[in-house]
């Protein structure tokens, strides 16, 4: 069984929120000296990736990225997970793509990988959150689409997804190959990858695919919508310093403040 798990690099969210800063040319996030990580949900998929490997004998996971040669590093963290290869895809001329055109790409790249039992993705990327790569991958490979998923189980032939719902959970079952999108959940967190793993992933292999070994659609490849402006929204905050020392007399003062502002 080939399992494979799309994993995406983005800035870290724990991003102290003074250092934001959006590129007014690009109107993308500045990264700078910002660390770019793993994204949280692409982190929950890797791991339960790695857990049905773990449960399947034959099994195999190979980690994909749609990224340039710093988005090498979370291919690396897969390879510290155990993965048991990793593929980076791309092109100079795809460094603002959509969802849409994202997922024709990663898609093409399974294809050439000679497919997948299991192609496992986070539900949505912490940066854009449209949650469109994996139905737009299962619609391009022609294979069922399950979305919200928690935790999965390998049955005979068919493949049975715990997913979220209202007021609690249900299970489906799906006949493999199928597109899952994760969550996190308590049956997914990442694992801390052992000191041995951490440094046997430095010299593993990478392979980087071009996009002339693909049966890519140029039309496809292009962004069908376009970002016309992101921006930070300057807030004015003001802050009154009520003075004195006497500790019944200031919540008076507060608590009357707090009335009159209608906020009691």
């Amino acid at each position: 069984m080939h399992i494979v798990v799309c994993l995406k690099q983005v800035l870290d969210p724990e991003i102290t929120p003074r250092y934001f800063q959006i590129d007014p040319n690009t109107n993308r996030p500045e990264t700078g000296d910002t660390d770019m990580v793993l994204d949280s949900f692409a982190e929950n998929a890797l791991e339960l990736a790695i857990q049905l490997r773990d449960k399947n004998p034959g099994a195999t996971v190979t980690a994909i990225c749609l990224g340039d040669e710093d988005s090498e590093e979370v291919l690396r963290r897969a390879h510290a997970f155990t993965a048991n290869s990793a593929v980076r895809v791309w092109d100079s001329e795809w460094e603002n793509l959509d969802g849409q055109a994202v997922g024709h790409i990663l898609a093409q790249t399974i294809t050439a990988l000679g497919g997948a039992q299991l192609v496992l993705t986070g539900y949505q990327a912490s940066d854009i959150e449209e949650g469109l790569v994996g139905p737009v991958m299962a619609e391009e490979l022609g294979i069922p689409c399950v979305t919200l998923v928690s935790d999965l189980e390998i049955g005979n032939e068919v493949v049975k997804a715990t997913i979220e719902a209202d007021g609690g959970y249900s299970v489906v079952s799906v006949p493999s190959p199928a597109v899952f999108t994760i969550i996190s959940s308590e049956t997914n967190v990442p694992r801390l990858p052992k000191v041995k793993d951490i440094r046997l992933a430095r010299s593993k292999p990478i392979k980087v695919m071009e996009p002339n070994e693909l049966e890519l659609d140029t039309v496809r490849c292009q962004s069908g919508v376009k970002l016309e402006r992101a921006y930070i929204v300057n807030r004015d905050v003001t802050c009154k310093i009520i003075p004195g020392s006497d500790g019944v007399e200031l919540a008076k003062q507060l608590a009357e403040k707090l009335l009159e502002l209608k906020i009691l």
